[in-house]
């Protein structure tokens, strides 16, 4: 058996471990796989790819897979993913309905922004649905400590725990240090965590920082909005000093929702909370009297831009659904197209 152990290995599936590796790279169809002793570029077998359906049955970084290594060229096959912990899945860019998934089998989710103009809470509540959904464990991150005031990180942290109600928040500063500490407590060995943002936050230059070398290429914001520049490509798990493992992601300025009907409840605590208050079950938060959000709303309790922001994520939820429901009709209708054509063939065939 390899050093499966150091990868976060938990010994909880059932396949031969000497055949087991775990996903430390993707960069559109090459893989790189670590047993902990060796790294492994790998490519899919045959007969995974005519098996799969689906986007999500492809590998991502952080996935466990069981493999057939060819020792000397320093390559394997992949020849099937294993059971997910956990997996940050998201809407693919463009208008095809299709999931991607990010990140497989993490227990923290570091959502990173900056602490500048650029510091979104919109997106910090698209990010915490996902997270939640996920499985993992949101943790809020705003780097470039040592850019901002006390004041304005303070305003900034006041700001941020309205939308992501009971996680932690922590502020840092990847140059001088500040905060980093704390954030190790977080990554203890054996655990993975995902660095989550759009471009220009600072993920690799916290990368760089935590590793004390230069692995990620990094590149200065913009100076009229504060906004980044892709800097990393593809994703990348990272080996810690402390046993821990960190991956890395492209950025995603446009972070679109896949699923989330239970975890938008969690982000969004404090309004089903004051809905539950309404005098009406079926309460639409409009003109009907006794209601709890209106209210909230009326004395400054509930910000006006949060409770729209809330509406506008449930219907976009409610909209990818019925994507999805449609695609999956359509593939199951052609599904039996495709029998039926071959059921008729077969049959003339034989005739």
């Amino acid at each position: 058996m390899h050093n499966l152990e150091k990868l976060g290995w938990k010994k909880e599936y059932d396949v031969l471990e000497d055949n087991v590796a775990r996903v430390i790279s993707v960069q559109k169809n090459s893989y790189r796989i670590s047993d902990g002793d060796l790294e492994y570029l790998a490519h899919l077998s045959g007969k995974f790819l005519n098996e799969s359906n689906s986007p999500l049955d492809f590998p991502s970084v952080g996935d466990w897979v069981e493999v057939q290594k060819i020792p000397e060229e320093n390559k394997a096959v992949i020849k099937r993913v294993l059971p997910r912990r956990s997996q940050f899945v998201r809407q693919a860019a463009g208008n095809r309905t299709e999931a991607q998934i990010v990140a497989a089998n993490i227990d923290i989710v570091f959502i990173v922004n900056s602490l500048n103009h650029d510091l979104n809470l919109r997106r910090i509540e698209r990010y915490m649905i996902l997270a939640y959904e996920s499985g993992a464990t949101p943790i809020i991150l705003l780097t470039k400590r040592d850019q901002s005031t006390i004041d304005e990180i303070e305003d900034a942290i006041a700001s941020v725990s309205e939308v992501a109600i009971g996680v932690p928040i922590i502020p840092i500063s990847s140059l001088n240090g500040e905060g980093i500490e704390e954030l190790l407590g977080y990554l203890s060995d054996g655990k993975t965590a995902a660095l989550l943002g759009s471009s220009g936050v600072g993920k690799s230059t916290l990368i760089n920082s935590l590793l004390g070398q230069e692995v990620q290429e990094t590149k200065d914001i913009r100076e009229d909005d504060s906004k980044g520049r892709h800097t990393t490509t593809h994703r990348e798990m990272f080996m810690m000093p402390n046993g821990s493992m960190l991956i890395d992601t492209p950025g995603m300025r446009e972070i679109q929702l896949w699923d989330g009907g239970t975890a938008i409840e969690t982000t969004f605590q404090d309004i089903e909370l004051l809905e539950k208050d309404c005098r009406f079950s079926d309460c639409r938060h409009t003109t009907e009297p006794g209601c709890r959000v209106q209210e909230a709303l009326s004395t400054g309790e509930l910000s006006e831009e949060r409770f729209q922001s809330y509406l506008k994520l449930q219907k976009e939820l409610a909209y990818e659904e019925r994507k999805q429901n449609l695609k999956a009709k359509m593939e199951e209708k052609n599904k039996w197209k495709k029998i039926s054509k071959q059921q008729k063939e077969n049959y003339k065939y034989r005739v």
